[in-house]
């Protein structure tokens, strides 16, 4: 073994390193371009623990992946010129801020301008003839819905998703011009909550979608199972579906079994 060599363990190949100082490796390296940063992979993966920051040059399918609070989603619409963004919906804030970053055009949910001082309708006294004109989602408005809803049909129990869907019809209905009354809210959400039927997609509406799917697929779920994986799925850089968490999961118990039947090192 000469003195560029060292020695290698008993029973190994043996590992010849040379030496760095002689045989031009200086002048080597001076001509060697400096890469920072870890190689690229030949297999790249998606990030799937980092969030990307909301920005006006993100794209809509990192928008997707992401969660963001309401805050967040207000103060971002504001940012980039949605009107009224701190009096719109979760959902109705996504729509508008997906739309700028698809199109570049700046949209407003019809029907959100609305006089602040006209008087609310549980101020006028809630009662089945009663014109939907200023509906609030108060508690004592929850209360009345439920209360007559019981008392129109005796089999009634309230449904997850149910008081979504209602609020949702109500506002396409008052967009199109129909007149409704708080009786025909009590009727629909009947019909919402019994109608037995599998609810149909909810544009935007991702948390409901995710329950709805968590039930319909896990056996013996809970809502305590369901919340836990749609937590996590929060924090995940993917898309907030059923479907993308279920992938995810088991890719992560296969890696988990793949990193479990590999020898200890010695």
């Amino acid at each position: 073994m000469n003195g560029n060599e060292r020695s290698a363990a008993p029973g190994s190949e043996q590992d010849i390193a040379p030496d760095l100082s002689t045989d031009g490796w200086p002048e080597k390296f001076a001509r060697a371009t400096v890469r920072r940063g870890q190689p690229p992979s030949a297999d790249p993966k998606v990030s799937t623990t980092r969030k990307t920051a909301l920005s006006k040059t993100m794209t809509t399918a990192q928008f997707d992946r992401g969660y963001w609070y309401a805050t967040e989603l207000a103060q971002f619409a504001a940012q980039i010129g949605v009107p009224l963004s701190t009096r719109l919906r979760k959902d109705e804030l996504e729509a508008a801020i997906r739309t700028f970053l698809g199109t570049g055009r700046i949209v407003s949910p019809a029907g959100r301008h609305r006089a602040a001082s006209r008087p609310r309708d549980v101020e006028k006294g809630l009662s089945l003839d009663l014109p939907v004109v200023n509906y609030v989602n108060d508690r004592e408005t929850k209360r009345f819905l439920v209360t007559e809803a019981a008392k129109l049909a005796p089999a009634f129990k309230e449904r997850s998703g149910a008081r979504y869907r209602l609020n949702r019809w109500r506002e396409e209905q008052l967009a199109n011009g129909r007149r409704l009354t708080y009786g025909d809210l009590v009727r629909r959400y009947v019909e919402l909550s019994l109608g037995g039927r599998r609810y149909g997609r909810i544009s935007h509406a991702r948390y409901i979608n995710f329950i709805a799917d968590y039930f319909a697929t896990e056996e013996d779920a809970t809502m305590a199972d369901a919340t836990r994986a749609w937590k996590r799925l929060k924090a995940l850089d993917i898309p907030k579906t059923y479907a993308a968490w279920k992938a995810y999961e088991a890719a992560s118990h296969a890696g988990r079994n793949a990193g479990a039947g590999r020898p200890e090192p010695h």
